[in-house]
């Protein structure tokens, strides 16, 4: 049965601490629009108050996220015990992203390790958490973290990372400007 609350209790953020992985969910206003469903790792999440949570974003191949908060602020995260007692855990907020040259940067970036991938910080206000029962999620064994956007980042450098945002992560699937666009 699902329980609702207003804010990010003591027990939601322990449980979130313990997680491997997220999954972070947006759409466009647009009945058209791809629904964007993303896993997140990489030790990349906090919980900044009971209705404060940010993510570090990386490069990727797009930037949805970016683009459907920048239209209508809309977002949903998802934890998933994998091992241990059955739960799933539900944030739902209005979400924004910040970016390296803009001036809450330094003290959101202060609570991560920045990776050289890193696009931009992803945060949302929470309204309201939900817990459900997740009796149909299989258990998993954590082996560890993948090393393979540390590599690509490498490969690229920050030079070929700049160029690349600019090919790749200026629109969204759906022509949506993405954060990155909307500076320019």
């Amino acid at each position: 049965m699902a329980k609702f609350f207003n804010t990010i209790e003591d027990q939601h953020a322990a449980f979130i601490r313990k997680q491997k992985m997220f999954f972070v969910a947006t759409a466009p206003a647009s009945e058209q629009g791809h629904v964007n469903l993303s896993p997140k790792g990489l030790d990349s999440f906090q919980v900044l108050s009971p209705n404060k949570v940010a993510y570090v974003d990386i490069v990727g191949s797009g930037n949805e996220t970016s683009a459907h908060i920048l239209e209508n602020g809309r977002i949903t995260f998802m934890f998933c015990a994998f091992e241990g007692a059955p739960n799933i855990l539900r944030l739902y907020g209005k979400g924004y992203a910040v970016l390296p040259d803009q001036k809450d940067w330094n003290e959101l970036s202060s609570f991560f390790t920045l990776p050289l991938a890193v696009r931009q910080i992803i945060v949302a206000d929470i309204y309201e958490v939900s817990t459900s029962c997740g009796f149909g999620v299989p258990i998993y064994d954590y082996v560890g973290e993948r090393d393979h956007a540390q590599k690509w980042a490498e490969r690229k450098g920050p030079k070929g990372l700049e160029i690349y945002k600019q090919q790749k992560n200026l629109r969204s699937l759906d022509g949506l400007p993405t954060a990155l666009a909307a500076k320019k």
